[in-house]
């Protein structure tokens, strides 16, 4: 990423999708705050709903013929920004809006941004999808909540550092079996004023297995997902059966 460059991000995205073909009804997913790095500058690179870099997403989409899912920071009407993961389908059109529900304290963005409110899923072909973002990884009753609509794929868009990458392929690894879902995550690579990051996309199967990694490279990976696979698992294991509403706080 170029740090709060938008134009040279979104350059950067239309070459990386222009590398190889990408099959109609696709799911692309692009980083945490992919157009500017993930940045604490609010008031310069929040945009309105509806601004330049939705614009962006929803015109690859339609040229892609794919659902594209990217990182935005977005000023709502009360006046707050808010570090959002924001989906458009294949004809353009707005699917899903969410927003972060653990800022980073630690990186200041809890200053800086507020805190969504719940989870959000998604239709996505036949898949339904959850979509969370970075640090909310690092909180699985975010995921459980979720699970309560038996998502089939959960997505992580992030911005993780480099010294605790080998956290990031765990814990990814963690809500893909706990879940009994495939889990598809894209992290940035590069350095920007205060971190190094090497990205580690992965997408995970619902048994914890890695079925495609980007290692350290920039680069686009790419892995089919299975729901006849996937339903037949749950049903051989219906694990999940057997949540316990008492222990879970249920947010829809």
């Amino acid at each position: 990423m170029s740090w709060e460059d938008k134009p040279a991000n979104y350059a950067k995205v239309i070459e990386l999708l222009a590398q190889e073909a990408i099959p109609p009804g696709s799911l692309v997913l692009l980083p945490e705050m992919f157009a500017t790095g993930f940045t604490m500058n609010a008031p310069l690179i929040a945009e309105k709903i509806g601004g330049e870099t939705e614009q962006f997403l929803a015109r690859i989409a339609h040229e892609h013929s794919s659902f594209v899912l990217g990182g935005v920071v977005v000023r709502g009407q009360d006046g707050h920004a808010r570090n959002q993961a924001i989906v458009f389908s294949p004809e353009g059109c707005e699917v899903a809006r969410y927003s972060k529900m653990q800022p980073f304290t630690l990186g200041g963005e809890s200053v800086n941004y507020a805190a969504g409110a719940q989870v959000v899923t998604f239709q996505c072909n036949d898949f339904l999808v959850a979509p969370f973002i970075c640090y909310d990884l690092r909180f699985p009753e975010l995921f459980r909540i979720a699970a309560w609509q038996r998502p089939h794929l959960y997505t992580v868009i992030a911005s993780w550092p480099e010294a605790r990458i080998s956290h990031w392929v765990k814990l990814l690894q963690a809500r893909a079996i706990e879940n009994q879902a495939y889990v598809a995550a894209v992290n940035r690579i590069g350095s920007d004023p205060k971190l190094n990051h090497t990205g580690r996309s992965l997408i995970v199967s619902p048994q914890g297995d890695i079925l495609s990694d980007a290692d350290d490279r920039e680069c686009l990976i790419s892995a089919e997902i299975h729901l006849q696979t996937l339903t037949r698992y749950r049903q051989d294991l219906p694990f999940l059966d057997d949540m316990r509403p008492e222990y879970v706080r249920r947010k829809t």
